[in-house]
């Protein structure tokens, strides 16, 4: 892979590596040929990437309860917690937009057309993406490695202390290992799902998840916070190295290579500027989170860190699964002159997505304290701690349903080849979230709960304006089809919210022990009972159409099949652990 100096002395120079090195094909026993099976509809590639997701949230979860655990007992273990997760941050910047930005983007048509016309090409044309991007990214990397400190004493505010600098940049050089191996590992990834194969991508996000445990276990009492960062290289190392078998098997061979003039290579960088700049908004998104925070002193990206984790998981598992289902669909309807077929495809997406969206963020919003203190509440966890990221989680709580319904309207614009539209949206959201944060931290001393607030305003002001956008483009977005089922259901949520609320106060405070888990679990399970039940019923009263979504899904699965089977959209899966912190 360090071949840098060969290949720009001979950018026409290739290597093709010999099989008889490692035959990896061994590795896959017939017990395990489960492993390679093809998927041949994107409804089956669907259902394991939403597996995967699952999978992977609460595997993620659990980790940082672990950390918790090992990293909570005193102050200073809090701080050294915080700062490994601000560690994450350039890292995982650098993955996103040199590598991911790129695959996603580019590299999984122009792979897939190419291979279906000639295989090999296809390889070797793999081969110099990969090498160029690892240049990139080596060059950088090697540029971050050298000025981390600087980098991190410029991106955090003045009450982040001195100590934790020093961890975020010796963690910061640590993980830059994880990244270069987790860009050789979508590439994999890549190729794999060119080929439709999706289930050993999806276990290799668990396995990752799986390394930062053993990193943990093994080293936390020699190397303390540290541990957690040879644990993410580690994770990362397998989760390349557990799809190298299936890849090669399929044919791949790794090359020496970086002719730049190859067919595909051009196009494939003429691609990537969109997507590298929408994901860039997001990453700067990101550092300016850690900026605020660390500015305002007493672990506050900690508590927002953890509260922004529990926010995302209903928009992945509601709003990221049936987007990516509808996509197709959306294309197909996008290319008739009538668009009122896109029209109703999009709306009722809209309200399947609103109809799981709401309850979930009424639950999130009602037991706030109970789900805070079963995800995080480990026994050195702080009870302060826990009350403040609590009420982080009800203040995003509110804006879960329309950042999920967000992941379907960027889509539709996908659908209708629009793609810079979600572009100016995204970078017009950052600007107003900048100037949100900086007037609820710097002028309103309104503390971490403003950079809450901003989160939450721009969610919504991002929602409307698309909405808007999509409605100049295919008009029937802003009328009575879209806001009279939306009404009935955030009227059925507040009843629900009311509804759950009683019982919620009377269980916890004489019936349930709650400083017992296993009371605690009882109380939220019972009260969150009560509280769908409820839902339901106002589903029902209101006659909203939607109460019947999982029949009609069972039903739509069944019909979908063969146009789903004869599309040929691809899914990418993000294995990177940066949590979408929207």
């Amino acid at each position: 892979m360090y071949q840098e100096t060969l290949l720009l002395a001979n950018p026409n120079f290739s290597y093709n590596m010999p099989t008889v090195m490692i035959t990896f094909s061994k590795l896959l026993s017939s017990n395990t040929q489960w492993l390679e099976k093809q998927q041949t509809s994107i409804l089956s590639a669907a259902s394991i990437i939403t597996v995967a997701t699952i999978a992977s949230a609460i595997s993620g979860l659990l980790i940082k309860r672990y950390l918790l655990s090992l990293f909570s007992a005193t102050p200073v273990a809090q701080e050294q917690l915080e700062a490994f997760w601000i560690a994450f941050q350039i890292p995982d910047m650098m993955f996103q937009l040199i590598v991911l930005g790129a695959l996603s983007a580019a590299f999984i048509p122009i792979f897939t057309s190419k291979k279906s016309k000639n295989l090999q090409e296809a390889f070797t044309m793999s081969s110099i993406m990969m090498n160029t991007l690892l240049f990139i990214f080596i060059m950088i990397g090697l540029g971050v490695f050298i000025f981390a400190r600087e980098i991190t004493v410029l991106r955090t505010g003045e009450e982040f202390k001195p100590h934790q600098i020093d961890i975020v940049t010796n963690l910061t050089r640590i993980m830059i290992v994880a990244q270069f191996f987790f860009a050789i590992s979508n590439f994999l990834t890549g190729i794999l799902q060119s080929f439709q194969r999706f289930i050993m991508p999806a276990l290799s996000s668990i396995i990752y998840n799986l390394g930062i445990v053993l990193g943990v276990y093994f080293l936390s009492d020699t190397m303390g916070i540290y541990s957690a960062g040879v644990g993410v290289v580690l994770g990362a190392f397998l989760h390349m190295f557990i799809q190298f078998p299936l890849v090669l098997k399929l044919g791949f061979r790794y090359q020496f290579n970086l002719n730049w003039r190859y067919a595909g290579i051009g196009e494939f960088f003429r691609l990537m500027p969109p997507r590298v700049m929408a994901i860039g908004a997001s990453e700067i998104r990101k550092l300016l989170l850690g900026f605020f925070t660390t500015s305002l002193g007493n672990l506050s990206f900690l508590n927002m860190y953890l509260a922004l984790n529990l926010m995302v998981i209903p928009i992945r598992f509601f709003g990221t699964p049936i987007s990516q289902a509808a996509l197709p669909f959306l294309s197909e309807k996008s290319e008739e002159k009538d668009k009122e077929l896109f029209k109703k495809l999009v709306l009722r997406s809209l309200h399947q997505i609103a109809f799981l969206a709401l309850p979930a963020s009424v639950l999130l919003l009602i037991l706030r304290v109970p789900v805070v203190r079963l995800v995080f509440g480990v026994v050195d966890f702080p009870w302060a701690a826990t009350l403040v990221t609590s009420r982080l989680v009800a203040v995003v709580a509110i804006s879960i349903t329309v950042q999920a319904l967000v992941q379907l309207l960027i889509r539709a614009f996908y659908a209708l080849k629009d793609t810079r539209t979600p572009l100016y949206v995204s970078l017009f959201d950052l600007l107003l979230y900048f100037l949100l944060c900086g007037g609820m931290v710097f002028y309103l001393n309104w503390g971490v709960m403003g950079i809450a607030v901003a989160t939450t305003i721009t969610a919504f002001v991002e929602f409307f304006l698309l909405l808007f956008l999509l409605n100049k483009k295919v008009s029937g977005f802003t009328h009575q089809e879209f806001w009279v089922p939306q009404i009935k259901m955030v009227t059925a949520s507040f009843f629900m919210a009311v509804f759950l609320y009683l019982p919620f106060k009377i269980l916890d405070e004489l019936v349930f022990d709650t400083s017992r888990t296993i009371e605690l679990i009882g109380l939220t399970i019972t009260t969150g009972s009560i509280g769908m039940l409820v839902y339901i019923y106002f589903a029902a009263l209101f006659d909203i159409h939607e109460l019947k979504l999982i029949t009609n899904l069972v039903y739509s699965f069944d019909k979908w099949s063969k146009p789903l089977a004869a599309s040929k959209e691809v899914l990418l899966d993000s294995t990177s652990d940066a949590d979408d912190l929207t």
